[in-house]
């Protein structure tokens, strides 16, 4: 009986797994198209799919029974990207594509969804496939035009756009040959983004423009405390354009983790720009870690080597925000599931912002606030202290001046905040390299001790701090690394005493404000 084998992959968290679409025709019974191999309601649908593509391409649909395995036949397959291999293995199975050499659909691996004219569609993972194909070894992979492009970006291996069965078809005849899909990043550097906003459009707010910059500058968690209509959410969606681009690998995981979720980033144009992700207070602890029957990412893993804001912070799910506690420390997130278990990066950096009370207005000169301090305490307290103590910098956002509103003088633009923040990760990645870390925010116990010492006077500044607003361990570490990014834009070797203060005034507020 005539057998094919065509290499696809199936995806599983921001990775993909091999997948080999087995077609066996010439069966005795009923001629129809039996799946197997742990196929989801999607892939079932494949059988009318590839059926009409077959037919509206010209080629003759199997007159006996057939049987398609999708192997390994322990692991879930979702989605409609084996449509593309199961119609090719079909024909290859009947005859009805004389292969250019034998040997040849081992060569490539191929995706994608079929429309009943035979056109191909899209399909997500384009990049974790390309990067499959590359490991394996394989000569080069068979995509649609859309998912082609990002997996373009996949150095190493050869990416063939198809807009049809008959150009796949005839690509593996040797009738066609199909260029290879160009890079769409120019001398491996995709271009700098053009930010619709700017920091010169906030007016006032000095400190809390810079503690967002010494945020940025080290890679630290900040929490904004204000009434309404101070800026918190305008400050906070500003934040992109002061953050260093991404270097090449961080923006290719950036990528993958988009494209594995089906929200690829290269469907247009691709810059080099860091996520920025702002789910509603409703989402649900699976919507921001990641999940489903078939493990998938979540907000915080799209949020990778971008920024993860959280407006409304006391209107989370209490169980939403504690689950963020792991992720914040590991910088990744482990999601098990019957179907498996995936790993996915989240280094994301955390900005939320909240209003002191519930009605927003306390300790607003030009507002009175109505919450009794039972309401006050209950609203607060539904932010836990773990989660604050994983938050480096608290910062007041007060409500501005009718001048300072009034003001037409615009502020410091992103791009002169950027360059200092650059200056600052420059030096960090120096004294990291080789080390795992990638800022002080992501500074380890012996980096702690090597990178964050002491003098005595400081030592006993510190000391009194703790003691006076009663922080916690893992706050003292936190202290220490701001001041050390307090330090790196001040372009200082050493940490000094004013450097240790701001850092110290930005930990304050966990127990001044919250307490």
């Amino acid at each position: 009986m005539p057998l094919a084998v065509v290499k696809s992959g199936a995806l599983q968290g921001v990775s993909a797994a091999p997948v080999e679409v087995e077609v066996n025709t010439g069966e005795s019974g009923e001629p129809r198209m039996v799946l197997v191999g742990l196929p989801d309601a999607a892939v079932k649908e494949s059988n009318d799919r590839v059926a009409s593509a077959l037919a509206n391409s010209g080629a003759r649909l199997p007159q006996t029974r057939t049987t398609v395995n999708l192997a390994p036949g322990d692991m879930r397959k979702e989605g409609a990207m084996y449509d593309l291999p199961i119609a090719l293995g079909i024909l290859a199975a009947t005859a009805q594509m004389p292969l250019a050499h034998e040997g040849i659909l081992s060569e490539y691996l191929v995706a994608g969804e079929l429309a009943l004219s035979g056109e191909v569609r899209p399909v997500r993972g384009g990049l974790p496939l390309a990067l499959l194909a590359r490991e394996a070894g394989l000569r080069g992979i068979l995509l649609p035009e859309k998912s082609a492009r990002e997996a373009a970006l996949a150095e190493g291996i050869a990416v063939h756009a198809v807009k049809t069965l008959d150009e796949a078809r005839a690509f593996l005849e040797g009738r066609l040959a199909l260029p290879l899909v160009p890079s769409p990043v120019a001398d491996g550097v995709p271009e700098e983004p053009d930010y619709d906003v700017d920091f010169s459009e906030v007016k006032g707010q000095m400190a809390l423009r810079r503690a967002v910059e010494v945020a940025v500058a080290g890679g630290h968690n900040i929490l904004m405390i204000g009434p309404p209509g101070s800026g918190k959410s305008m400050v906070a969606k500003r934040i992109p354009t002061i953050m260093p681009e991404p270097s090449l690998a961080e923006y290719l995981q950036i990528l993958a983790i988009h494209s594995a979720a089906g929200m690829t980033l290269g469907d247009e144009s691709l810059h080099l720009c860091r996520p920025f992700r702002s789910p509603h207070h409703t989402i649900s602890d699976v919507g921001l870690l990641g999940g489903g029957t078939i493990p998938g990412p979540g907000e915080i893993s799209l949020a990778h080597a971008g920024v993860l804001f959280m407006d409304e912070l006391p209107e989370f799910k209490r169980g939403v925000l504690e689950v963020l506690r792991q992720p914040l420390e590991d910088g990744e997130v482990t999601i098990s599931r019957s179907a498996g278990k995936i790993t996915v990066p989240s280094a994301f950096m955390l900005v939320a912002a909240m209003n002191p009370c519930p009605c927003g207005y306390l300790g607003d000169p030009r507002h009175e606030c109505r919450c009794s301090p039972v309401q006050i305490q209950r609203y607060r307290s539904r932010v836990s202290g773990p989660l604050l103590d994983r938050i480096d910098i608290h910062v007041e956002a007060p409500a501005l001046s009718i001048e300072e509103m009034r003001s037409a003088k615009p502020g410091e633009s992103s791009r002169a905040i950027r360059e200092r923040v650059r200056a600052a990760r420059a030096v960090q990645k120096t004294r990291f390299e080789g080390s795992g870390a990638t800022c002080n925010a992501r500074m380890a116990h012996r980096h702690l001790r090597e990178f964050c010492p002491l003098s005595r006077e400081n030592g006993d500044l510190l000391q009194q701090a703790m003691e006076q607003l009663n922080l916690s361990a893992r706050a003292y570490d936190r202290i220490l690394k701001v001041s050390r990014t307090i330090a790196d834009l001040d372009a200082s070797k050493d940490i000094r005493p004013q450097h240790l203060l701001e850092a110290i005034h930005y930990r304050s507020l966990d127990r001044a404000v919250f307490y």
